[in-house]
């Protein structure tokens, strides 16, 4: 089994490592600078482009019901978000 990581601190943990050897896992690094292969950063940026770019929210409370209007309406998007995060990857390791 791969695990396919960012390259965080977090995921780059000793005890991290370790655990995956245990478990047969390999872990496989997305390269340095690469957030287009990271389907969580298409999301964000794609959400930024929905809910920031050109907008300013005088009240954070304004800000916080746009971001939760825009994750509970997250189907009418879905389209869009289709060809964005895709699982067109290719096979590591084969």
């Amino acid at each position: 089994m791969y695990f396919i990581l960012d390259r965080g601190p977090s995921n780059k943990a000793l005890s991290v490592r370790e655990l995956a050897k245990k478990l047969n896992i390999e872990i496989v690094f997305l390269p340095a600078y690469s957030p287009n292969l990271n389907p969580i950063e298409r999301l964000w940026k794609f959400f930024k482009k929905k809910v920031l770019y050109n907008q300013y929210y005088e009240k954070f409370k304004d800000f916080k019901l746009i971001c939760a209007s825009f994750f509970r309406g997250i189907r009418k998007y879905e389209l869009e978000l289709a060809t964005l995060i895709t699982d067109n990857f290719s096979a590591v390791g084969t």
